[in-house]
């Protein structure tokens, strides 16, 4: 009986000592409330599940909480986390931060959005810009070359959507030179004030055309702001990412088209490349990731199904 419980507590010290030594690794998005980033929260657990490391998910509330994410990104340099992956909500006032993480031996992955500064593991992103182009492309096909359209912004200074619009007028310019973009506004990463910048836009512009709305939160309040004044199917609709409710509009021809990214995708994709520079593998300094446009049409393709369902069922338990 005493040799037994010797063995039992020393496999219980060895347990207790692997469990002490589970690597760990903060990860800070721009934000914990919108659908995206639950998205992305779940393939980073899978990612952890898989790989066998703990995750610390901590965000602000808002997306233009700069000065909550720094405190939180700097709270995890404090605990000396094993690796951190941050989404830069804006892309100036993150670099200190992230320089700080490397500076104390901690390797970032900087994910979905950019930062001023080159002082980082490695990016993981979509292709922001060409996720623009595709946008600007579906909705001037849509249009038949000409008219007038406005954008639905998200906020200023988020690499990552700066670089959708940029490409979006690029494309417009370029290819379409009929169509004009005759307005500009920011949602402000908040569904609420994006639909006011919607209904703005459409009373000052009531020979609209077509919109284009950036991000999930822009999309949702843009269409609100049509489904209110009566203008769904009138005005062509191009949004980006999705949400239950975007996909309920897909379906009804309040939207047209939506671009969209694989959140999921990104978290599995970001602590995979955390967990290789930790086991002291190269790993890529950018990796760019597709995005795709869905249409109605599109809904019932098995491909299309298998990328948004799970990521929608993971949204709804929230």
């Amino acid at each position: 009986m005493r040799a037994a419980g010797w063995w039992l507590a020393a496999i219980l010290a060895i347990s207790g000592c692997r469990r002490a030594e589970q690597r760990v690794i903060g990860v800070v998005p721009k934000s914990t409330a919108h659908v995206f980033w639950v998205a992305v929260e779940s393939g980073v657990r899978a990612a952890a599940r898989d790989l066998g490391v703990r995750i610390i998910w901590n965000g602000p509330p808002a997306e233009t909480d700069y000065d909550r994410q720094i405190q939180i990104v700097d709270s995890m340099i404090a605990r000396r986390v094993n690796g951190l992956a941050v989404a830069a909500a804006e892309r100036k006032a993150l670099v200190g931060p992230i320089e700080r993480a490397t500076a104390a031996g901690i390797p970032v992955v900087v994910f979905d959005s950019g930062v001023d500064s080159a002082r980082y593991t490695c990016f993981v992103a979509t292709n922001n810009y060409e996720a623009g182009e595709m946008g600007a492309r579906t909705l001037g096909k849509l249009l038949g070359g000409r008219g007038k359209v406005a954008m639905v912004l998200h906020a200023p200074g988020s690499y990552s959507t700066m670089e959708r619009e940029r490409g979006f007028e690029d494309v417009m310019r370029k290819e379409f030179p009929a169509v004009r973009i005759v307005a500009r506004q920011f949602g402000m990463a908040d569904r609420a004030k994006a639909r006011a910048a919607a209904e703005n836009m459409l009373a000052a512009h009531p020979d609209l055309d077509g919109l284009f709305a950036s991000t999930e939160p822009s999309s949702s309040g843009a269409a609100l702001a049509l489904k209110g004044r009566r203008l769904a199917g009138k005005v062509r609709f191009v949004g980006f990412d999705f949400s239950a409710g975007m996909i309920e509009d897909l379906k009804a021809g309040v939207m047209d088209a939506m671009v969209v990214q694989d959140p999921f995708g990104m978290g599995y994709e970001v602590i995979r490349l955390l967990v290789n520079k930790l086991d002291g593998k190269s790993v890529p300094q950018r990796v760019d990731l597709h995005a795709r446009v869905v249409t109605r049409a599109d809904w019932e393709k098995p491909e299309i199904q298998r990328l948004l369902l799970p990521q929608l069922e993971v949204m709804s338990q929230r």
